[in-house]
């Protein structure tokens, strides 16, 4: 008999987790109370946050910002909650930029919707990965649905198509550019980079973006080894949407220099200027040469949803793959994103295998695993529960309701703009994105004085607006994401934006 055996009875006596130590920070049934009283907490300091702020910045420097939090010493603890929640208020809640405010108008950053955050609620407590089925159960399929969902929105066909949640658009767009080039190997040589790294010819392969396109292409070409000298950029018309007559012409200049042309991608709703890119000639063109079509509609995908302004998407059905941000546009937490591709066979590309999450030997039909279709995040939250949160509580039509009230808000705003001579509209927009500039006749540096106003208005917190630079001139940019803004805010920001302005002109 082996003497170091432990009786039962001793086993009773063994220390557990719950009688030897401190566990009570831990998230568990005899920790509850624990628990809603510190969310508790933390909802009245939510609730101060939107008391409170009445402007979208502190104006608080940078400077300031980085000494008080280089003061907190983390190694040392605090005694109580209220001790933390006062910390964290003054490094960060007072100075958080309040996106829910209509004088918020700079970053394609949106309000988000009440169900979304009660469903933020259950995703951090519960703590699903839906990397496997058994660390997510119903996690998985309901992600599914709502990847179905988004599928069926574009236009697939919901039977081949597939895809997955990712941490943002970067990250979609870098699986897009991943499939166009191992699909391209693959079919074009027979080569599979998977196994066998890139093909000698892949020095030669050529991507074709609009010049307005996101800086994410040049960085994922980067990542993928092609380097960014892979990324054609083609200049954009004078709508600041790619030149066709100009995309033909570069695919066939690469190709006389001996280039390989590997796909294209279109951009459904650019950053600087809320504008679509022709996307049924871009398929044309895509469809001839038999190479992949990306869009990028990290921006732009609220369209799907409305019914007055979804002919702006024609074409997009017709795309191997498609990003998709549902929090810019669909008024979720950040993040909700998405990645859908047309033929669900060509994610097979991204599949590797782990003996202990998904082996070779697994059934994907009887037990999915939606980490075969990630490119970079093994361990994935459940944002997908946000979205489900959303559509189930208000529906799609309140959601595109929303969407049309901003795009019409957008269309008054350009009026105003237009029809006031001491401002210049650079161009419309399919979206929500207005490019002008504030103008003088007395004054020569339009750069400067705009670039004053906009630091006017920052620091002063009041207003926040963004910037962007068209052919080395600098403009003031207004993006607008929120439903609750009114023509009077509109007005409002406009008269600011005029009296820096006119400052700016007495100053100098």
């Amino acid at each position: 008999m082996n003497n170091n055996l432990i009786s039962l009875g001793e086993l009773s006596s063994v220390a557990s987790p719950h009688n030897s130590g401190n566990f009570g920070n831990i998230f568990h049934l005899d920790n509850y109370d624990h628990y809603r009283n510190a969310v508790n907490s933390t909802l009245d300091l939510v609730q101060e946050f939107l008391d409170r702020n009445k402007k979208p910045f502190s104006g608080i420097e940078a400077k300031e910002m980085k000494r008080m939090v280089e003061e907190i010493d983390l190694n040392q603890k605090l005694s109580n909650y209220n001790e933390l929640l006062s910390e964290v208020d003054d490094i960060y809640v007072k100075h958080a930029t309040a996106f829910h405010l209509p004088e918020y108008v700079a970053h394609l950053n949106c309000p988000i919707v009440i169900p979304a955050l009660a469903g933020e609620i259950l995703v951090s407590a519960i703590n699903s990965s839906q990397d496997t089925y058994d660390q997510s159960a119903g996690g998985t399929f309901m992600e599914r649905k709502l990847i179905d969902w988004t599928a069926g929105e574009i236009g697939y066909n919901t039977n081949e198509s597939d895809g997955v949640f990712t941490a943002g658009g970067s990250q979609s767009n870098l699986m897009g550019l991943v499939m166009m080039r191992d699909c391209f190997s693959q079919k074009r040589y027979n080569h599979n980079i998977k196994m066998d790294g890139l093909p000698q010819e892949a020095d030669r392969f050529r991507i074709f973006v609009s010049d307005k396109s996101h800086f994410s292409n040049l960085k994922n070409a980067s990542i993928m080894g092609l380097g960014e000298k892979s990324i054609i950029k083609v200049p954009t018309d004078n709508e600041f949407r790619m030149d066709i007559s100009l995309l033909k012409k570069y695919i066939k200049r690469e190709e006389q220099m001996g280039n390989i042309p590997i796909g294209i991608v279109a951009t459904a709703g650019t950053t600087d200027f809320g504008n679509v890119d022709p996307l049924e000639d871009i398929a044309n063109i895509a469809e001839h040469y038999s190479i992949w079509m990306h869009v990028d509609a990290a921006y732009g995908c609220a369209l799907l949803l409305s019914e007055k302004y979804r002919h702006l998407l024609n074409g997009i059905e017709r795309a191997d793959s498609v990003t998709i941000d549902y929090h810019k546009s669909f008024f979720q937490p950040i993040s909700s994103s998405a990645f859908i591709v047309k033929n669900k066979k060509e994610l097979l590309i991204l599949k590797h295998h782990a003996d202990y999450l998904n082996p070779k030997e697994m059934d994907e039909e009887e037990i999915p695993a939606q980490i075969n279709k990630s490119i970079t995040q093994s361990t994935r939250r459940f944002d997908a529960l946000k979205l489900w949160f959303t559509l189930r509580m208000m529906g799609k039509q309140q959601l595109a309701e929303y969407t049309d009230t901003v795009i019409d808000l957008t269309k008054d705003a350009a009026s105003m703009i237009t029809e006031d001579p001491d401002f210049e509209l650079l161009s419309e927009t399919d979206l929500s994105v207005l490019v002008f500039r504030y103008i003088r006749p007395e004054i020569n540096d339009l750069d400067a004085m705009n670039q004053y106003i906009k630091m006017k208005l920052f620091y002063s917190g009041e207003i926040l607006v963004a910037s962007t630079k068209v052919n080395g001139n600098f403009y003031l940019k207004f993006t607008f994401l929120n439903p609750i803004t009114t023509t009077e805010d509109i007005h409002k920001i406009l008269t600011k934006i005029k009296m820096h302005g006119k400052d700016f002109s007495t100053e100098k």
